[in-house]
């Protein structure tokens, strides 16, 4: 209990009891806080307590703590937030909604409370447009990752006058009592880890088109995308069943309007032609008991997998596939190489290029796609493992400009990007590791 108060929060008001909101609640219950779940009425909250202590996938490591958790309605017991010494807003993901909690929350908080709203894409600027400067210094983003017991991050967000004490103080309790790895973010459209992830995946898809008519079958695509190059097993198509195609269309449409103008990702925020057609019929992924692959029940009880051909439009069982092989797999001359070049290189190569728009250095972004995406590795230590300087040639045999951290560890004349326990950091020297 010594750390919490270190960190002033005692207390957290929670606004919005779905499945992340639930999540947070209950972390913070777990660790003996006093918790407030508020939703828009009782039996949403209600939902949303009793998920935590479900019997097949309980949230809470001790059901006993679930008595530190109190429940009201937005309509009838909002001023109690004013007992809080965190309020978190957790509702859905529309910009005119967040805005109304928000003037509410700055009209019953108490001084010196931390404001902070879990929106995965929306500008904290765009929510707290013409707020008063009290919310203003007290205010920031805190984008866990679902499900919150199990994913290790959060990206934590300032705004433009959010006062170093509020982010200091929030950073600590999060760190040292939700056990959370914190990854220092900026105000730019879907944080780091999203804004990486999802162009791997979009990027992914799209380039998945020309490999199939090279060849390449989806397995063996989801083959590589997956443990050989340091990604989780799901591979990019089992990855996009488990997300929902419908989040990756809704996602595609916030980069469209978000992306600086210039962005690389603005050539694959649309879903290609097959996939955008398996959203419209509402083939979305495992949501819907399909998307890209589905278990089919035998008559004998066993179940079977099979797969939608994006070829032909029908499904087929699927193939086992097994890939031998690493990162380095990108730099060879073959259908397989080319497309993880394609698809990996260019996301590294995107990654590299967004220091410092999105963070101020190699090690957040790197710990955003570990804690995160559950890469084995970070963007500029996978740069690493197969040498940046491999990787600068490979660039510029194919043409394409040489992204800024590259430019900056080659004229520094260093070869990679970790070197003794220090990091390169943007101005070409390097730091110690925080």
């Amino acid at each position: 209990m010594e750390n919490i108060m270190n960190s002033n929060i005692n207390s957290i008001a929670v606004l919005g009891a779905g499945t992340m909101g639930a999540g947070i609640a209950a972390l913070a219950a777990d660790k003996d806080c006093k918790v407030l779940l508020l939703d828009i009425s009782n039996e949403a909250a209600q939902k949303g307590k009793d998920s935590m202590i479900s019997e097949r996938n309980p949230m809470l490591s001790d059901p006993t703590k679930i008595n530190n958790v109190e429940i009201g309605t937005f309509e009838n017991d909002f001023e109690l937030i004013k007992n809080y010494d965190w309020i978190c807003e957790v509702v859905v993901e529309k910009l005119d909604i967040k805005r109304q909690i928000f003037e509410k929350i700055e009209k019953y908080r108490k001084d010196g409370s931390i404001v902070s709203s879990n929106t995965s894409g929306i500008p904290l600027r765009d929510i707290t447009e013409n707020m008063p400067d009290r919310l203003l210094s007290d205010v920031c983003i805190t984008h866990f990752f679902n499900p919150v017991k199990v994913m290790k991050l959060c990206e934590l967000i300032p705004g433009e006058k959010t006062k170093p004490e509020i982010l200091n103080s929030l950073s600590t309790f999060l760190q040292d009592i939700m056990n959370k790895g914190v990854v220092n973010a900026k105000d730019t459209v879907n944080f780091i880890g999203n804004r990486i992830g999802c162009y791997l995946i979009l990027k992914g898809l799209h380039q998945g088109k020309k490999a199939r008519e090279a060849g390449l079958i989806q397995e063996e695509i989801d083959g590589l995308m997956s443990r050989p190059i340091g990604l989780p097993p799901t591979g990019l198509y089992g990855l996009v069943d488990l997300i929902g195609l419908d989040v990756m269309h809704s996602v595609g449409k916030n980069l469209a309007i978000n992306l600086p103008k210039d962005d690389q990702g603005l050539k694959y925020v649309n879903l290609p032609t097959e996939e955008q057609n398996m959203f419209d019929s509402g083939q979305l992924g495992r949501k819907t008991g399909g998307g890209f692959y589905r278990m089919q029940k035998l008559e004998n009880g066993e179940k079977k997998k099979e797969v939608f051909d994006l070829g032909n439009l029908e499904w087929r069982d699927a193939k086992k596939v097994a890939i031998e092989g690493d990162l380095s797999m990108m730099l060879e001359d073959t259908e397989k190489g080319n497309y993880i070049w394609q698809v990996m290189g260019s996301t590294l190569a995107y990654a590299a290029d967004l220091i410092p728009e999105i963070a101020e250095d190699i090690v957040n972004i790197d710990r955003a796609m570990r804690w995160g995406f559950a890469w084995s590795k970070g963007p500029f230590e996978m740069l690493d493992e197969i040498g940046p300087n491999n990787f600068i040639n490979k660039c510029k045999e194919n043409n394409i400009s040489i992204p800024k951290m590259l430019q900056i560890l080659d004229e520094s004349e260093n070869s990679t990007f970790y070197k003794d326990g220090k990091y390169l950091s943007k101005e070409g020297i390097y730091m110690g590791i925080e």
